[in-house]
């Protein structure tokens, strides 16, 4: 399994998805674009596409921040789509599949900065990728803003503060608003960027402190993640495998 990372700083970083990729013996490449790495040329590169996220929206424009191309990433995420491979996003890299299909991403209701419950809807519990993150899980989160809906998207889970937490666009596309793959490294990284903004918001319900931001455990969030992630791969190799016996004709 080839697994491409589209990374839009450093302080967002891929966490456990990186942890998985090493402990599964998949091949990991980066397009680091805080950095001016380039974006794959087209997505016969990779098998699946993981999207981070980052303090940018899908609106916010080359103008306002250089290294980063919402017009580029969505061309690259259609593509991946249209090619049948497996697109994950992330946060900022939700909203990504969202706009690449046209729904336009929306503000949360809530800013949720730390570690908080998800509910999984109706339709999750039937999806057979997420059904044991269990009714409640609890994750981390760090976010103000939401993925758009297609007519086909599915809402797997939601939160008090937010609707849209993970989404199923198709059965090998899911955004996840949610970030499962936070790690002590990975809040450190976020705390060091964002200490400044943590502390305006001290009145906020759901904006932990960066004491409560390193007092939480990560764990049996990333483990649910990692099988998650087992599920989408399951499902990948089962659809290619099936595009290749249907492609062989008869004599």
């Amino acid at each position: 399994m080839k697994v491409h990372f589209i990374v839009h700083e450093s302080f967002e970083a891929p966490g456990a998805y990186e942890t998985w990729v090493k402990a599964r013996g998949h091949d990991a490449s980066y397009s680091r674009v805080y950095a001016n790495q380039a974006l794959p040329a087209d997505a016969s590169h990779f098998d699946l596409l993981v999207v981070l996220g980052g303090p940018q929206d899908p609106a916010t424009t080359v103008a306002q921040c250089p290294h980063f191309d919402a017009a580029a990433e969505c061309r690259l995420i259609r593509q991946a789509i249209t090619a049948g491979k497996a697109v994950v996003g992330i946060c900022l890299g939700s909203q990504l599949i969202g706009e690449a299909l046209g729904a336009r991403f929306g503000h949360s209701p809530e800013k949720e900065i730390g570690k908080f419950p998800i509910r999984l809807t109706a339709a999750g519990k039937a999806d057979g990728k997420v059904a044991h993150f269990g009714e409640v899980l609890q994750v981390g989160h760090w976010h103000n803003d939401m993925p758009g809906l297609t007519a086909d998207a599915k809402v797997l889970a939601t939160s008090e503060g937010c609707p849209r937490q993970i989404v199923e666009y198709s059965n090998l596309v899911y955004g996840f608003q949610c970030h499962m793959e936070f790690t002590a490294e990975v809040v450190e990284l976020l705390i060091a960027a964002s200490e400044g903004e943590l502390a305006t918001l001290a009145d906020r319900r759901f904006v932990q402190q960066p004491a409560a931001l390193r007092a939480n455990n990560w764990d049996e969030m990333n483990h649910k993640l990692f099988v998650f992630l087992d599920h989408l791969v399951e499902e990948y190799n089962a659809t290619a495998l099936h595009k290749t016996d249907t492609s062989i004709q008869p004599l």
